[in-house]
Order: C-alpha cells, then structure tokens, then sequence
C-alpha cells in the first residue's frame, strides 16, 4: 500500500508509537485518531490541524458500536485501520499491588476493542479504493511471555491467533491482516523498564515500510532474532524471555 492520499484510522494516537506514526503520516494522508478525552488529545489536536479525532476510552466496549457507526457515517471508506492502542500492567499476581481490575481492562483494551473495531470497521475497509489493510500492532511477548504482565502477554498472544484466522476469514476480499511485531520501544509505557529500547521514531518507520511492503508478518528489531530462536530452540527462547 502506498500511504499517500488515504484515509488512514490510528487508535492510542496521543503518545508513543501512536503519536509518532500519525505525526509521519499526517503531511500525505487524511488522519482519524481514536483516543481517549484529555490534555494529550488536545494536544494531538494543536499539533495537527488538519486532524479528525474520536473521543473515546476503548476499554468501554459498549460504546464502540454508535462510534464506529458515527465514523463510517463521515468516512464511509476506510483504507487501512492500525489498532495501536494497548496498556500494560507490570505487577504478578502474587504481589500486593497487582489490582483485580486491571484484568478487565487490559483484555478489553489490548483484545476486545481490536475485534470489536475489526468488525464494526469492516464495511468501510471493503468500500475502499484501494484494498484495505488492518494493522495490528503486536508484541514479540506474543511469541513468548515474559513473567511480569502475564495478561498483556496472554492479550498479545490472542491477537497473533486472531489476525491470523481473520485473514483466513478475508482471503477471497480485498482487505488483508497485518501484524507488526514490536520489541521493547522507548515509550512512557515502558518507563523504567529494559535497555536498548527501540525509538518511537524507529518503530513508526518500521510499520510504515511494513505496511507498505504489505508484510503479513513484520518483525521489528530483535524480535527478528527472538522468532528466530524461538523456531529453533522453542525452550531456550522460552527461557530467556521467562527473565525479562
């Protein structure tokens, strides 16, 4: 897909690898953001006139059907939707501070939401000029887990076998599935955590050369290697990342 002149739908658009992938978008496409209310969406705002923006808390899944029927009802073709939107919590269930909720919100937000928008976004992807794209921006936790964050790696995992069966699901339609496969990027959701972390700067170029070179699969940075290692020595893989 070439990404110019298309109408390009990013969620979790107002920090990270979101804001980065729409400020090297915005200049040749038309950008919608979903995120949620806030400064950093005003700020998003500021940064990009030309912008349209939704709203809205994606872990709130009884809202996602009159969204996505307010954004096709003005974006009636839809060319590529990069569901970016994530969030993780750190602490293992056996610590003091791990909260029940974050369960339900995780889920919801790194999974639910995905399938959700998927679906309710789907006509507007097969109305549009060119073939769409789904873009779901992964984890090379989907490939192994780690034994912090046990939840938003099971999510991870989950969106890995989704992606897959979709595209099963879409093979005799336009629209494909995408996946970028990210390693620990410098973000604020990564604050504190690991070393040598990829750039926002760097992780949004990747996706962008993915999704232009229509990879079904593209993995950035290290996970290369982890998937790598991963199909040769399952157990070693399994054991590295049992340490991070």
């Amino acid at each position: 897909m070439i990404l110019h002149n298309k109408t390009l739908l990013i969620t979790g658009g107002t920090s990270g690898v979101g804001y980065e992938l729409v400020r090297q978008l915005a200049p040749h496409n038309q950008i919608l953001v979903i995120a949620r209310a806030g400064p950093r969406l005003d700020m998003l705002e500021r940064d990009f006139p030309g912008l349209q923006t939704y709203a809205a808390d994606l872990s709130e899944p009884a809202i996602l059907p009159g969204l996505c029927q307010t954004i096709v009802g003005e974006h009636p073709q839809i060319d590529a939707l990069i569901n970016n939107a994530a969030m993780q919590f750190e602490p293992c269930f056996l610590d003091k501070n791990f909260l029940y909720a974050s369960i339900k919100q995780e889920i919801t937000l790194n999974f639910t939401a995905v399938c959700a928008l998927c679906y309710l976004l789907l006509p507007a992807l097969l109305q549009a000029n060119s073939p769409g794209r789904i873009i779901n921006v992964n984890s090379g936790l989907a490939l192994a887990p780690k034994t912090q964050s046990a939840v938003y790696c099971a999510t991870k995992a989950a969106l890995n076998s989704f992606s897959q069966s979709l595209n099963y699901q879409l093979e005799h339609t336009p629209v494909r599935v995408l996946q970028a496969f990210l390693p620990l990027v410098d973000t604020p959701m990564t604050e504190g955590r690991g070393k040598a972390k990829l750039s926002v700067k760097q992780a949004a170029q990747a996706i962008i050369r993915g999704i232009e070179r229509d990879k079904t699969v593209n993995d950035i940075g290290k996970v290369r290697l982890l998937r790598l290692l991963h199909n040769l020595w399952p157990q070693l893989a399994k054991k590295i990342m049992k340490g991070h």
